[in-house]
């Protein structure tokens, strides 16, 4: 049976398949994604809760625990983790690869909704869920800032404006705006002044709560017209809540300017976000799952210079991380790298066969494998990446095999005197299904790649199947294609008729090759015991230069992108991390590679308590700087650490990063059910870490040290005079909570009223001499008379994983070492 006779008498049918798998191939080539690696969707779904004023220990114990309860029971969960920190917990929820994650989004809500009854009453907002895929960073960051222009302005256009137009764009998934300062209307309360015209700071609150409102109330109608009702209970800005009457001392009003401060701020002034040393906001964009990389950014940019069209003069739009960048340039290298070896092989089969008609032949088969593979990518919905590109440029060594194997047989049968086509028919028929049998051994190979699980299995899925399939079509045109070439345009050879011609440069290489190469085989078959004690001897080398090489997953890209991550001591107040920030910015800003500097002081995402910082830099690119990432990072590491009381971390963002986010690329997670045990225990593990050799940044999230003033209520004392704790513990939460006791409903947003003390108050504890709570009686009651309050320490975060008590030890290593080490 000769599989390529119907190919070979049907040169028309065959040129037409060939030409619709290049057509195919080039169409599909064109729609193909371009990405720096595969796609992983790692399903992840985060679960957020807020409650202002309440410490790590109260948000892991009645929030944390009972949303822990009920989500651990979702089929699929690989993993569950918590951050609880200073009014707020954060739930990583981690489904296995093939949990379908609109599915799980799905339960994970009805275990919420579940949740709900076991959670505080005083909870001001339910928990908040969204999916996340926390191997798909983002692809593009804008800088918004602004020297003259207020805070919740510039948030105003980035969250109502810019966030939502770009979200709009195809390709985008999210738009996430870091650095936030969403208004709000902040009254400030005197508690000497309230405390003098007898007023509790409940009353306060009730009032303006009270005033203002935004409640429907109806229509007019009459015979001929219907007017619509509008009321003007709603209060928009500081300036109006001023005026507003809190209550009645001798026949006088007691307004609210005159017992607190009420000024237009922020919802959270614990937390800010400087680019270059100017106040800014930080928009990171996120693409869909399978778009485009380079497509959606260049779709970003097409739309920037008409949102700076439309946004003030006064903020200034700054491009900091542009992600497809780098994936051009990788994406250029490794197709330069392609065509390199496309243009290798070639030249070497000419070397060989010295015929320009028979080198083309099989070289027809290389881009037709390369580009057949492409629609085999497009129809499994992959990329165009460093590992789906890797594969085809591994692939060109295999696919040209087939076909040259084909050659050479019928031009062995063209040597021995038959025609073109019969020695097409002839050594087709022969060489047939070996040229079967090798193309199915070479895709038996990588099947075990296929079935490869866990993250490494997805990575590595896209480079077996591409390899395959570029093995399986030049196998399809080793047996169609080329047989029929040659059975048309071969010609035989006229060497035999030149006896006595002098060799080439060509032929007397091969010579002395062969010459050489038999004179070593005879020396090798002479000392066969010396031979083979070579051979194991170069086998013990090979095992021992591989023990000793350096390992790890993916290697490190030099995008110009460094974070450093600082610790001060625990504690610390906002403006004493913004002084220590300052600092460190000051000695990043000395580096003359530097572009872009973005500076994040104060709880929230990744950082969970006020004593930790980042820093995002932006160096130039590789060409355009004499020194690599490495020496720029190790350089600062040097500088940073003469700083006295702050220690800092400085890393290289990794090309994937998956589970949670630390201060070092390495991680280890301790669990125990004996939160004493396992706090005791971490830190002297921690401790041994960082005395082994190759480990450097060693550092833990627990922080038990935080300072903490103990507030003790005395409920007989309450009993007597007609008050209730929860009374007590709401005015400590005006106080102190930055409790939000009013809404204000505007056309484009909601914004919170926060009621507070005054800043030179809300550090004093004897503030609480001033404060007063009105009692059922109608008595009102200082709180001096019924707390008492003692200083101590307690943690700043309370982790768990899987319900259990968790601490997590992350570090790095040093240049020259690996994990395998």
């Amino acid at each position: 049976m000769n599989i390529s006779a119907l190919f070979i008498h049907r040169p028309i049918a065959t040129t037409l398949l060939m030409a619709g798998v290049l057509v195919a191939g080039i169409m599909a080539y064109l729609r193909l994604p371009v990405d720096a690696l595969p796609t992983i969707d790692y399903p992840t779904i985060v679960v957020n809760a807020s409650m202002p004023g309440a410490g790590a220990e109260t948000m892991a114990a009645s929030i944390a625990t009972p949303l822990e309860k009920r989500l651990s029971t979702i089929a699929g969960l690989d993993s569950i983790t918590s951050v609880n920190s200073h009014g707020s917990t954060r739930i990583t929820l981690q489904f296995n690869l093939n949990r379908n994650i609109d599915a799980a989004a799905q339960d994970v809500q009805t275990a919420l909704g579940s949740a709900q009854r076991s959670l505080p009453k005083d909870l001001p907002t339910p928990p908040s869920m969204y999916k996340v895929n926390p191997a798909d960073s983002p692809v593009f960051y804008i800088s918004l800032a602004s020297e003259t222009m207020r805070a919740s302005d510039v948030s105003e256009y980035a969250e109502n404006f810019m966030a939502q137009r770009l979200s709009m764009l195809q390709g985008v998934a999210q738009v996430s705006v870091y650095g936030s300062q969403k208004y709000a209307v902040r009254v400030e309360a005197d508690p000497e002044a309230m405390a003098a015209v007898d007023i509790g700071i409940d009353e306060v609150a009730r009032a303006i709560s009270s005033s203002n409102t935004n409640l429907p109330v109806g229509l007019l109608s009459g015979e001929r017209r219907e007017y619509t009702l509008q009321s003007s209970g709603k209060l928009m800005n500081a300036e109006e809540f001023r005026p507003l009457i809190v209550a009645w001392r001798n026949g006088a009003p007691l307004r609210l300017r005159e017992i607190a401060l009420v000024r237009d701020g922020v919802e959270n002034d614990r937390r800010r976000n400087w680019h270059n040393g100017t106040p800014s906001m930080l928009l990171a964009i996120q693409r869909q799952p399978g778009a485009n990389t380079v497509e959606v950014v260049d779709r970003i940019k097409a739309l920037l210079p008409e949102l700076r069209a439309q946004i003030p003069p006064a903020i200034s739009m700054t491009s900091l991380f542009d992600r497809s960048e780098s994936i051009r340039e990788s994406v250029h290298d490794v197709k330069f790298t392609m065509l390199l070896t496309i243009i290798l092989v070639i030249l070497v089969i000419f070397i060989f066969l010295r015929d320009a008609r028979a080198t083309i032949i099989p070289s027809l088969a290389v881009p037709l494998s390369i580009i057949g593979a492409c629609g085999v990518m497009y129809l499994n919905n992959f990329s165009l990446n460093n590992i789906s590109l890797m594969a085809l440029t591994l692939s060109v060594g295999f696919v040209v095999d087939d076909a040259i194997v084909m050659l050479e047989n019928i031009v062995r049968h063209l040597e021995q005197g038959r025609s073109p086509l019969e020695a097409a028919l002839e050594g087709s028929k022969e060489i047939g299904f070996t040229i079967l049998s090798m193309t199915v051994s070479l895709v038996a190979v990588f099947i075990p790649v296929l079935f490869l699980g866990g993250l490494v299995g997805r990575l590595f899925y896209e480079f077996a199947v591409s390899i395959a399939a570029a093995i399986t079509v030049s196998g399809l045109v080793a047996l169609t294609l080329t047989p029929m070439l040659c059975s048309r345009f071969l010609r035989p050879r006229q060497t035999a008729e030149l006896p006595h011609a002098r060799p080439g440069p060509a032929e007397r290489l091969f010579d002395l090759t062969a010459l050489i190469y038999e004179r070593s085989l005879s020396l090798v078959m002479r000392y066969k015991r010396s031979a083979l004690l070579c051979s194991f001897g170069i086998i013990l080398f090979t095992a021992g230069m591989f023990i000793h090489a350096p390992k790890g997953f993916l290697p490190f890209e030099d995008t110009g992108a460094i974070n450093i991550s600082c610790e001060i001591l625990q504690g610390s107040s906002f403006e004493q991390a913004r002084a220590y920030a300052e600092e460190v910015s000051a000695i990043v800003r000395q580096e003359k590679d530097l572009l872009h500097e973005t500076v994040t002081v104060g709880p929230g995402g990744p950082q969970a308590s006020m004593n930790i910082f980042s820093l995002q830099l932006r160096m130039r690119n590789k060409a355009e700087r004499n020194e690599s990432i490495e020496e720029i990072i190790l350089r600062l590491r040097l500088k940073l650490a003469a700083i006295p009381g702050v220690r800092s971390f400085v890393s290289q963002p990794p090309p994937l990063r998956l589970g949670a986010s630390t201060r070092a690329l390495y991680q280890l997670t301790l669990q125990s059910p004996d939160t004493q045990t396992l706090y005791l225990n971490s830190d002297a593990f921690m401790r041994k870490m960082a005395d082994l050799p190759g480990l450097i940044d060693v550092n833990s999230d627990l922080q038990m040290k935080n300072p903490e003033l103990r507030v003790e209520i005395d409920r007989a004392r309450c009993a007597a005079l007609g008050l209730t704790p929860s009374q007590v513990e709401e005015a400590l939460a005006y106080a102190y909570g930055t409790r939000t006791v009013s809404t204000i409903l505007a056309p484009t947003n909601d914004y919170p009223v926060i009621l507070e003390l005054k800043p030179e108050f809300r550090g004093d504890i004897n503030a609480l001499n001033y404060l007063h709570v009105r009692s059922s009686n109608g008595r009102l009651v200082p709180l001096r008379t019924v707390v008492k309050n003692s200083p101590g320490v307690g943690p700043l975060t309370v982790n768990h994983t899987g319900q259990m008590n968790s601490v997590t030890i992350s570090f790095n290593l040093t240049p020259g070492f690996s994990i395998g080490q």
